[in-house]
Protein backbone atom coordinates (compact mmCIF):
# COMPACT_ATOMS: atom_id res chain seq x y z
CA UNK A 1 0.00 0.00 0.00
CA UNK A 2 1.28 3.49 -0.92
CA UNK A 3 1.13 5.84 1.78
CA UNK A 4 0.33 10.07 1.36
CA UNK A 5 1.47 10.22 5.15
CA UNK A 6 2.25 8.10 7.99
CA UNK A 7 -1.16 9.43 10.21
CA UNK A 8 -4.85 11.17 9.37
CA UNK A 9 -5.38 12.99 12.58
CA UNK A 10 -9.15 14.25 12.39
CA UNK A 11 -10.06 16.95 14.51
CA UNK A 12 -8.55 20.39 14.52
CA UNK A 13 -9.47 21.70 18.34
CA UNK A 14 -6.44 21.55 21.08
CA UNK A 15 -5.70 17.73 21.14
CA UNK A 16 -5.40 17.45 17.41
CA UNK A 17 -2.91 19.84 16.89
CA UNK A 18 -0.78 18.73 20.15
CA UNK A 19 -0.78 15.67 18.83
CA UNK A 20 0.71 16.57 15.38
CA UNK A 21 3.34 18.80 16.77
CA UNK A 22 4.45 15.83 19.26
CA UNK A 23 4.66 12.65 16.03
CA UNK A 24 6.15 15.81 14.17
CA UNK A 25 9.26 16.36 16.55
CA UNK A 26 10.77 12.61 15.92
CA UNK A 27 10.19 12.90 12.21
CA UNK A 28 6.01 11.24 11.78
CA UNK A 29 4.29 13.29 8.98
CA UNK A 30 0.48 13.68 9.51
CA UNK A 31 -2.13 15.42 7.62
CA UNK A 32 -4.58 17.31 10.12
CA UNK A 33 -7.89 17.53 9.17
CA UNK A 34 -10.77 20.12 10.34
CA UNK A 35 -14.23 20.70 9.76
CA UNK A 36 -13.44 24.54 11.12
CA UNK A 37 -11.90 27.34 9.18
CA UNK A 38 -8.95 28.35 10.29
CA UNK A 39 -9.55 32.07 10.70
CA UNK A 40 -12.87 30.93 12.77
CA UNK A 41 -10.70 28.78 15.57
CA UNK A 42 -7.78 31.79 15.75
CA UNK A 43 -11.10 33.70 16.37
CA UNK A 44 -10.49 35.23 20.09
CA UNK A 45 -14.38 34.87 20.50
CA UNK A 46 -14.52 31.32 18.91
CA UNK A 47 -14.47 29.48 22.90
CA UNK A 48 -14.54 31.62 26.05
CA UNK A 49 -12.75 29.23 28.32
CA UNK A 50 -9.56 29.43 29.95
CA UNK A 51 -8.11 25.70 31.24
CA UNK A 52 -6.57 25.17 34.29
CA UNK A 53 -3.31 23.31 32.59
CA UNK A 54 -1.89 20.88 35.58
CA UNK A 55 2.04 21.31 35.85
CA UNK A 56 2.79 18.62 33.51
CA UNK A 57 1.01 20.21 30.74
CA UNK A 58 2.74 23.02 30.93
CA UNK A 59 5.71 21.15 31.14
CA UNK A 60 4.48 19.50 27.92
CA UNK A 61 3.78 22.71 26.01
CA UNK A 62 7.21 23.80 27.30
CA UNK A 63 8.90 20.77 25.52
CA UNK A 64 7.00 21.36 22.71
CA UNK A 65 8.43 24.56 22.38
CA UNK A 66 5.21 26.50 23.16
CA UNK A 67 5.33 27.51 26.54
CA UNK A 68 7.89 30.66 25.92
CA UNK A 69 5.51 32.39 23.79
CA UNK A 70 2.60 31.66 26.28
CA UNK A 71 4.08 31.86 29.62
CA UNK A 72 3.15 35.85 29.89
CA UNK A 73 -0.41 35.36 29.07
CA UNK A 74 -0.59 32.74 31.79
CA UNK A 75 -1.27 33.16 35.64
CA UNK A 76 0.37 30.36 38.13
CA UNK A 77 -1.91 29.04 40.15
CA UNK A 78 -0.83 28.91 43.97
CA UNK A 79 -3.66 27.98 46.09
CA UNK A 80 -6.55 25.93 45.40
CA UNK A 81 -9.60 26.43 47.97
CA UNK A 82 -11.98 23.33 47.91
CA UNK A 83 -15.02 24.09 50.06
CA UNK A 84 -19.23 23.94 50.47
CA UNK A 85 -21.80 26.77 49.68
CA UNK A 86 -24.72 28.06 49.50
CA UNK A 87 -26.04 31.53 47.04
CA UNK A 88 -25.59 34.40 49.36
CA UNK A 89 -24.01 32.63 52.50
CA UNK A 90 -20.25 32.07 51.57
CA UNK A 91 -18.37 29.40 51.79
CA UNK A 92 -18.26 26.53 54.33
CA UNK A 93 -15.46 26.87 57.57
CA UNK A 94 -14.58 23.05 56.55
CA UNK A 95 -12.41 23.82 53.36
CA UNK A 96 -9.46 21.83 51.96
CA UNK A 97 -6.76 24.06 50.93
CA UNK A 98 -4.24 23.37 48.12
CA UNK A 99 -1.06 25.50 48.50
CA UNK A 100 2.10 25.25 45.76
CA UNK A 101 4.60 25.41 48.40
CA UNK A 102 3.86 22.01 50.17
CA UNK A 103 5.62 20.69 46.84
CA UNK A 104 8.99 20.99 45.60
CA UNK A 105 7.89 21.98 41.86
CA UNK A 106 6.32 25.17 42.64
CA UNK A 107 3.04 26.67 41.20
CA UNK A 108 0.63 23.43 40.54
CA UNK A 109 -0.01 24.41 37.14
CA UNK A 110 -1.29 27.83 35.45
CA UNK A 111 -4.59 29.22 33.88
CA UNK A 112 -4.59 30.11 30.21
CA UNK A 113 -7.53 31.37 27.89
CA UNK A 114 -8.34 29.48 25.33
CA UNK A 115 -7.74 32.52 22.48
CA UNK A 116 -3.88 32.34 23.24
CA UNK A 117 -3.04 28.19 23.80
CA UNK A 118 -5.04 28.01 20.28
CA UNK A 119 -3.51 30.21 18.17
CA UNK A 120 -0.41 29.22 19.48
CA UNK A 121 -0.94 25.54 18.32
CA UNK A 122 -1.96 26.46 15.11
CA UNK A 123 0.87 29.11 14.19
CA UNK A 124 3.09 26.46 15.12
CA UNK A 125 1.41 23.95 13.30
CA UNK A 126 1.23 25.75 10.30
CA UNK A 127 4.95 26.85 10.63
CA UNK A 128 5.57 22.85 10.65
CA UNK A 129 6.74 21.33 7.01
CA UNK A 130 6.07 17.91 8.40
CA UNK A 131 1.75 18.88 9.21
CA UNK A 132 -0.42 19.17 5.89
CA UNK A 133 -3.22 21.44 7.85
CA UNK A 134 -6.65 21.29 5.90
CA UNK A 135 -9.38 22.98 6.38
CA UNK A 136 -12.37 22.97 6.09
CA UNK A 137 -12.21 19.45 5.20
CA UNK A 138 -14.46 16.76 6.80
CA UNK A 139 -13.72 12.79 6.24
CA UNK A 140 -16.07 11.14 5.05
CA UNK A 141 -15.38 7.72 5.48
CA UNK A 142 -12.39 5.13 6.37
CA UNK A 143 -11.63 1.45 5.71
CA UNK A 144 -8.55 -0.68 6.55
CA UNK A 145 -6.67 -1.52 3.80
CA UNK A 146 -3.44 -3.83 3.21
CA UNK A 147 -1.01 -2.43 5.89
CA UNK A 148 -3.16 1.02 6.43
CA UNK A 149 -6.27 2.35 6.24
CA UNK A 150 -7.84 4.36 4.02
CA UNK A 151 -9.94 7.98 4.31
CA UNK A 152 -12.72 9.71 2.13
CA UNK A 153 -13.09 13.30 2.34
CA UNK A 154 -15.52 15.36 1.55
CA UNK A 155 -13.69 16.87 -1.56
CA UNK A 156 -13.80 13.59 -2.88
CA UNK A 157 -10.31 12.73 -2.35
CA UNK A 158 -8.98 9.80 -0.86
CA UNK A 159 -6.11 9.54 1.77
CA UNK A 160 -3.65 6.66 2.97
CA UNK A 161 -1.91 6.31 5.95
CA UNK A 162 -0.86 3.95 8.68
CA UNK A 163 -3.14 5.19 11.13
CA UNK A 164 -5.86 6.94 11.65
CA UNK A 165 -6.19 9.02 14.87
CA UNK A 166 -9.78 10.60 16.36
CA UNK A 167 -9.77 14.22 17.81
CA UNK A 168 -12.98 15.02 17.02
CA UNK A 169 -14.71 15.43 20.25
CA UNK A 170 -17.47 13.63 21.90
CA UNK A 171 -19.28 12.89 18.88
CA UNK A 172 -16.58 11.28 17.49
CA UNK A 173 -17.35 10.27 13.92
CA UNK A 174 -14.08 8.42 13.38
CA UNK A 175 -14.89 6.01 16.39
CA UNK A 176 -18.27 5.74 15.03
CA UNK A 177 -17.14 4.72 12.31
CA UNK A 178 -14.57 2.42 13.91
CA UNK A 179 -17.39 0.52 15.45
CA UNK A 180 -16.79 1.68 18.74
CA UNK A 181 -19.79 2.25 20.93
CA UNK A 182 -20.02 4.70 23.35
CA UNK A 183 -21.29 4.77 27.26
CA UNK A 184 -22.71 7.93 28.89
CA UNK A 185 -25.44 10.27 30.25
CA UNK A 186 -26.14 13.53 30.18
CA UNK A 187 -25.76 15.80 34.22
CA UNK A 188 -28.98 17.57 32.68
CA UNK A 189 -26.35 20.59 33.99
CA UNK A 190 -25.42 23.79 31.87
CA UNK A 191 -21.84 24.98 32.63
CA UNK A 192 -22.19 28.93 32.39
CA UNK A 193 -18.63 30.36 31.29
CA UNK A 194 -17.28 34.26 31.25
CA UNK A 195 -14.93 36.23 32.69
CA UNK A 196 -15.19 39.09 35.25
CA UNK A 197 -12.98 41.59 36.47
CA UNK A 198 -12.98 42.38 40.23
CA UNK A 199 -11.17 45.31 42.42
CA UNK A 200 -8.80 43.35 44.37
CA UNK A 201 -6.24 40.95 43.78
CA UNK A 202 -6.79 37.18 43.40
CA UNK A 203 -2.91 35.94 44.59
CA UNK A 204 -2.98 33.23 42.60
CA UNK A 205 -5.50 31.02 44.48
CA UNK A 206 -8.19 29.00 42.47
CA UNK A 207 -11.74 28.43 44.33
CA UNK A 208 -13.93 25.84 43.90
CA UNK A 209 -17.02 25.83 45.43
CA UNK A 210 -19.77 23.24 45.36
CA UNK A 211 -23.37 24.61 45.37
CA UNK A 212 -26.33 23.33 45.35
CA UNK A 213 -26.88 23.16 41.47
CA UNK A 214 -23.54 22.44 40.88
CA UNK A 215 -19.87 23.57 40.97
CA UNK A 216 -18.71 27.28 40.42
CA UNK A 217 -14.81 27.58 39.97
CA UNK A 218 -13.19 31.17 40.01
CA UNK A 219 -9.82 30.50 38.29
CA UNK A 220 -7.12 33.37 38.44
CA UNK A 221 -6.03 35.00 34.77
CA UNK A 222 -3.53 37.44 34.90
CA UNK A 223 -4.36 40.78 36.66
CA UNK A 224 -7.32 41.18 38.65
CA UNK A 225 -9.16 38.78 35.93
CA UNK A 226 -10.79 35.91 36.90
CA UNK A 227 -12.03 33.11 34.45
CA UNK A 228 -15.85 31.78 35.96
CA UNK A 229 -17.00 28.03 35.31
CA UNK A 230 -20.51 28.64 37.00
CA UNK A 231 -22.81 25.08 36.80
CA UNK A 232 -26.47 25.32 37.13
CA UNK A 233 -29.11 23.16 35.75
CA UNK A 234 -30.14 23.10 31.78
CA UNK A 235 -33.58 24.99 32.22
CA UNK A 236 -31.78 27.27 34.37
CA UNK A 237 -28.97 28.08 32.50
CA UNK A 238 -31.06 28.68 29.39
CA UNK A 239 -33.04 31.34 31.84
CA UNK A 240 -29.77 32.79 33.33
CA UNK A 241 -28.29 33.02 29.58
CA UNK A 242 -31.05 34.61 28.16
CA UNK A 243 -30.65 37.61 30.88
CA UNK A 244 -28.75 41.24 29.86
CA UNK A 245 -25.79 41.54 31.82
CA UNK A 246 -26.79 43.43 34.32
CA UNK A 247 -29.13 40.45 35.58
CA UNK A 248 -26.25 37.95 34.62
CA UNK A 249 -24.30 39.80 37.17
CA UNK A 250 -26.99 39.66 39.71
CA UNK A 251 -27.45 36.19 39.81
CA UNK A 252 -23.63 35.30 39.95
CA UNK A 253 -22.99 38.24 42.98
CA UNK A 254 -24.47 36.10 45.62
CA UNK A 255 -22.43 32.80 44.26
CA UNK A 256 -19.41 34.53 43.85
CA UNK A 257 -19.41 36.55 47.05
CA UNK A 258 -17.30 40.24 47.73
CA UNK A 259 -13.79 38.39 48.69
CA UNK A 260 -12.48 39.75 45.99
CA UNK A 261 -14.43 43.19 45.91
CA UNK A 262 -16.71 44.36 42.90
CA UNK A 263 -16.72 42.27 39.62
CA UNK A 264 -17.79 43.38 36.25
CA UNK A 265 -18.16 41.16 33.57
CA UNK A 266 -14.88 41.13 31.08
CA UNK A 267 -15.95 39.78 27.77
CA UNK A 268 -18.78 37.65 26.26
CA UNK A 269 -20.90 34.82 27.68
CA UNK A 270 -20.68 31.32 27.03
CA UNK A 271 -22.84 27.97 27.97
CA UNK A 272 -21.63 24.44 27.38
CA UNK A 273 -24.20 21.39 28.27
CA UNK A 274 -22.37 18.92 30.67
CA UNK A 275 -22.42 14.93 30.41
CA UNK A 276 -20.25 11.87 30.69
CA UNK A 277 -19.29 9.97 27.82
CA UNK A 278 -16.29 7.39 27.45
CA UNK A 279 -15.15 5.07 24.41
CA UNK A 280 -15.93 1.41 25.30
CA UNK A 281 -12.37 0.93 23.40
CA UNK A 282 -9.49 3.46 22.54
CA UNK A 283 -8.79 1.67 20.07
CA UNK A 284 -9.87 -0.71 16.66
CA UNK A 285 -8.29 -1.80 13.47
CA UNK A 286 -5.77 0.63 12.41
CA UNK A 287 -7.42 3.62 14.74
CA UNK A 288 -6.98 5.39 18.21
CA UNK A 289 -8.69 7.76 19.43
CA UNK A 290 -7.72 10.76 21.85
CA UNK A 291 -9.28 13.69 23.49
CA UNK A 292 -12.64 13.96 24.41
CA UNK A 293 -13.04 11.46 21.39
CA UNK A 294 -11.62 8.69 23.72
CA UNK A 295 -13.37 10.46 27.04
CA UNK A 296 -15.67 13.32 28.00
CA UNK A 297 -15.97 13.91 31.62
CA UNK A 298 -17.37 16.37 34.51
CA UNK A 299 -15.17 20.09 34.47
CA UNK A 300 -15.25 20.32 38.14
CA UNK A 301 -11.68 19.34 38.34
CA UNK A 302 -10.44 21.41 35.56
CA UNK A 303 -9.16 17.80 34.09
CA UNK A 304 -10.87 17.82 30.58
CA UNK A 305 -7.28 19.08 28.86
CA UNK A 306 -4.80 17.78 31.12
CA UNK A 307 -6.42 14.42 30.41
CA UNK A 308 -6.68 14.78 26.53
CA UNK A 309 -3.21 16.26 26.71
CA UNK A 310 -2.24 12.91 28.59
CA UNK A 311 -3.45 11.26 25.70
CA UNK A 312 -1.34 12.87 23.25
CA UNK A 313 1.80 12.45 24.93
CA UNK A 314 1.55 8.76 25.35
CA UNK A 315 0.22 7.80 22.11
CA UNK A 316 3.02 9.85 20.67
CA UNK A 317 5.57 8.21 22.52
CA UNK A 318 4.22 4.79 22.25
CA UNK A 319 4.18 5.60 18.33
CA UNK A 320 7.75 6.81 18.35
CA UNK A 321 8.98 3.66 20.13
CA UNK A 322 7.48 1.65 17.50
CA UNK A 323 8.74 3.35 14.71
CA UNK A 324 12.51 3.30 16.31
CA UNK A 325 11.90 0.02 16.64
CA UNK A 326 10.72 -1.04 12.97
CA UNK A 327 6.96 -1.90 14.04
CA UNK A 328 4.14 -0.99 11.87
CA UNK A 329 2.91 1.97 13.93
CA UNK A 330 -0.58 1.03 13.33
CA UNK A 331 -0.45 -2.85 14.44
CA UNK A 332 -2.62 -4.04 16.89
CA UNK A 333 -0.01 -5.07 19.45
CA UNK A 334 0.85 -0.76 18.98
CA UNK A 335 -2.37 0.16 19.57
CA UNK A 336 -2.71 -2.26 22.46
CA UNK A 337 0.09 -0.81 24.59
CA UNK A 338 -1.47 2.44 24.22
CA UNK A 339 -4.87 1.60 25.35
CA UNK A 340 -3.29 -0.08 28.09
CA UNK A 341 -1.54 2.60 29.28
CA UNK A 342 -4.05 5.45 29.54
CA UNK A 343 -7.85 3.31 29.98
CA UNK A 344 -7.38 2.99 33.37
CA UNK A 345 -6.06 6.49 34.38
CA UNK A 346 -8.97 7.58 32.21
CA UNK A 347 -11.76 5.31 33.69
CA UNK A 348 -10.88 6.26 37.06
CA UNK A 349 -10.77 10.15 36.78
CA UNK A 350 -14.29 10.03 34.99
CA UNK A 351 -15.95 7.87 37.92
CA UNK A 352 -14.15 10.37 40.64
CA UNK A 353 -15.83 13.61 39.08
CA UNK A 354 -19.26 11.95 38.49
CA UNK A 355 -18.85 10.57 41.76
CA UNK A 356 -18.22 14.00 43.45
CA UNK A 357 -20.77 15.83 41.50
CA UNK A 358 -23.30 13.47 42.27
CA UNK A 359 -22.25 13.74 46.19
CA UNK A 360 -21.72 17.57 45.97
CA UNK A 361 -25.00 18.70 43.40
CA UNK A 362 -27.29 18.91 45.93
CA UNK A 363 -28.63 20.07 49.52
CA UNK A 364 -28.78 17.49 51.36
CA UNK A 365 -28.19 18.17 54.99
CA UNK A 366 -27.31 15.30 56.14
CA UNK A 367 -24.54 14.44 52.80
CA UNK A 368 -23.55 18.23 53.63
CA UNK A 369 -22.49 17.79 56.92
CA UNK A 370 -20.43 14.43 55.93
CA UNK A 371 -18.70 16.16 52.80
CA UNK A 372 -17.82 19.54 54.79
CA UNK A 373 -16.12 16.93 57.70
CA UNK A 374 -14.55 14.84 54.94
CA UNK A 375 -12.82 17.94 53.24
CA UNK A 376 -11.69 19.15 57.16
CA UNK A 377 -10.47 16.01 57.69
CA UNK A 378 -8.39 15.39 54.35
CA UNK A 379 -6.97 18.99 55.63
CA UNK A 380 -5.92 18.10 58.57
CA UNK A 381 -3.98 15.25 56.94
CA UNK A 382 -0.66 16.85 55.72
CA UNK A 383 0.60 13.71 53.92
CA UNK A 384 -3.18 13.05 52.43
CA UNK A 385 -3.03 16.58 51.21
CA UNK A 386 0.65 16.77 49.46
CA UNK A 387 -0.76 13.57 48.15
CA UNK A 388 -3.88 15.57 46.30
CA UNK A 389 -2.01 18.41 45.22
CA UNK A 390 0.23 16.14 43.55
CA UNK A 391 -2.05 14.73 41.59
CA UNK A 392 -3.90 18.17 40.73
CA UNK A 393 -0.32 19.09 39.27
CA UNK A 394 -0.46 16.04 36.72
CA UNK A 395 2.62 14.23 39.27
CA UNK A 396 1.48 11.16 39.91
CA UNK A 397 1.25 8.05 37.35
CA UNK A 398 3.22 6.28 35.21
CA UNK A 399 3.78 9.80 33.00
CA UNK A 400 5.01 9.95 29.28
CA UNK A 401 8.11 11.93 28.80
CA UNK A 402 6.58 15.06 27.18
CA UNK A 403 4.85 15.03 30.91
CA UNK A 404 7.87 15.51 32.50
CA UNK A 405 8.96 18.36 29.98
CA UNK A 406 11.62 15.95 28.21
CA UNK A 407 11.60 15.88 24.34
CA UNK A 408 10.02 12.54 22.42
CA UNK A 409 13.64 12.78 20.74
Amino acid sequence: MRFDTDIVIVGGGLNGPALALALASVGLRSVLLDGQRISRRKSPRFDGRAYALALSSRRMLGALGLWPELESKAEPILDIKVSDGRPGEGASPLFLHFDHREIAEGPMGALIEDRYLRRALLNAVDENPLIDHRAPVLAMTQGPGPGGIEVGLDSGESLSARLLIGCDGRQSQVAERAGIRRTGWGYGQTSLVCAVEHELPHHGVAHQLFMPSGPLAILPLPGNRSSIVWTESAGRAIEISALPPAGYLAELRPRFGDFLGGISLAGDRYSYPLGLSLANSFVAERVALAGDAAHGIHPLAGQGLNLGLRDVAALAEVLSEARQRGEDIGSPLVLARYQQWRRFDTSALAVATDTINRVFSNDNPLLRIGRDLALGAVNAVPAARRTLIREAAGLTGDLPKLLKGRPLA
